[in-house]
């Protein structure tokens, strides 16, 4: 994968790399997850659009 072209590194050394680039490939970000399809629409089959009314503003919040 990785070769040493200058220095000599000892085996923990190596091993450190290793470590940290290998981290550095399978790292996802981290974040809000974003509503799935499903989620959009079941409120639609549910009516949950934000509509004219009391409690309008409950509803549109998403």
């Amino acid at each position: 994968m990785f070769s040493v072209v200058k220095g000599e590194p000892t085996d923990v050394e190596l091993a450190a790399l290793t470590a940290v680039v290998l981290s550095l490939g399978s790292a996802e970000p981290e974040g809000k997850a974003k509503p799935s399809v499903r989620h959009w629409v079941r409120r639609q089959q549910l009516r949950l659009a934000p509509a004219p009314g009391p409690g309008a503003w409950k509803r549109s919040r998403g």
